[in-house]
């Protein structure tokens, strides 16, 4: 099936918009997933500024690319979150932070999450992919433990302050795609049911599916994507790799990415845990046309040598081979 094949930017957001475009189009991707931070999205400008609009657009047609998704997850992030505090300053921007009061930060989220979905409509584009945070992933640790009814209490939470956004993205005609990942109201199997239960199955609220994020968790890609199949809105194609040896855990130590006594880690698509054959064939089977969009947030890899290698990997994947001179000329830079 020819799916296109995108970029995510949001690990590439210390580069300017034009360059990482750049290096996309020479490397042969067929569009990008926009990340709405740095220099590459802002989405009150493009619903305010006409000119900046087009500028995004004359760039992307200049390299041959097309926009499948933009990103809005660090501002998504804050709309449920409890605790907010200096981590979410290191990520927001300061129209959002303000004043850093708590439930102005997450009202003052909510706001830009509305704007994104009228951005990605004047963009022509159809999925929004995000965070939407969590009140009770603090809970996740178990002890004290939590009552049921504070964990309703947090889904609650989240159906109040995501169902108004999503009336937006609603009028808009512009789907989100939530990406299951730890630290959201979604992180695992049963928590996605209860997030979309909790939201009513509305039609445009949907998933984001990242592999990375089953395989330490020891969860299986291939029947999240069968018994999810409706819901699948976008794919990101990124890989994690178990370091379990007696002494790593699996909630990471507080280390850092790279350290070798985490019990896991992200790597280049190609080199970790995930077995990506069946998971392209279920997407075949339950019919997804939409993008795979690589993901690169390996520290222990060049990123230049990284995103070119994963888009050889999943042109295969897809029966698809990649122009040889696009390839001949991204390794000759190196």
């Amino acid at each position: 099936m020819n799916r296109p094949i995108t970029l995510f930017t949001g690990q590439w957001a210390d580069l300017p918009f034009e360059e990482v475009a750049r290096l996309a189009g020479e490397w042969g991707f067929d569009g990008l997933e926009i990340a709405c931070w740095g220099d590459h999205l802002d989405p009150q400008r493009v619903v305010e500024d006409e000119g900046y609009l087009q500028e995004k657009l004359d760039i992307l047609d200049k390299h041959q690319l097309s926009v499948h998704a933009i990103a809005n997850h660090l501002t998504g992030q804050a709309v449920c979150d409890d605790p907010i505090d200096e981590r979410h300053q290191d990520i927001l921007s300061p129209s959002v932070w303000g004043d850093g009061d708590p439930e102005g930060v997450r009202q003052r989220a909510a706001e830009v999450m509305k704007t994104t979905a009228r951005a990605a409509a004047k963009l022509g584009v159809k999925t929004v992919t995000g965070f939407t945070g969590s009140s009770i992933w603090k809970c996740v640790a178990m002890f004290p433990p939590a009552s049921e009814a504070m964990i309703e209490r947090g889904y609650q939470d989240f159906a109040d302050r995501w169902n108004p956004i999503m009336d937006v993205f609603d009028e808009e005609g512009v789907r989100f795609a939530l990406e299951v990942h730890p630290s959201e109201i979604a992180y695992d199997y049963w928590t996605t049911k209860r997030a979309l239960e909790a939201m009513g199955h509305r039609p445009n609220f949907g998933l984001n599916f990242d592999p990375s994020h089953f395989i330490w968790q020891d969860l299986d890609p291939t029947m999240f994507l069968q018994d999810f199949a409706d819901k699948i809105f976008h794919v990101h194609v990124k890989e994690s790799v178990r370091q379990l040896n007696g002494r790593n855990g699996r909630l990471g130590s507080h280390l850092p990415w790279a350290d070798p006594r985490r019990g896991w880690d992200f790597v280049t698509a190609g080199h970790g845990d995930v077995n990506w054959e069946p998971i392209f064939r279920t997407l075949n089977a339950i019919g997804y046309e939409g993008p795979t969009s690589i993901e690169w947030e390996d520290a222990g890899m060049d990123r230049l040598l990284g995103a070119p290698q994963a888009l050889r990997m999943v042109r295969e994947l897809a029966g698809i081979r990649p122009p040889a001179a696009a390839f001949d000329a991204a390794f000759a830079t190196r």
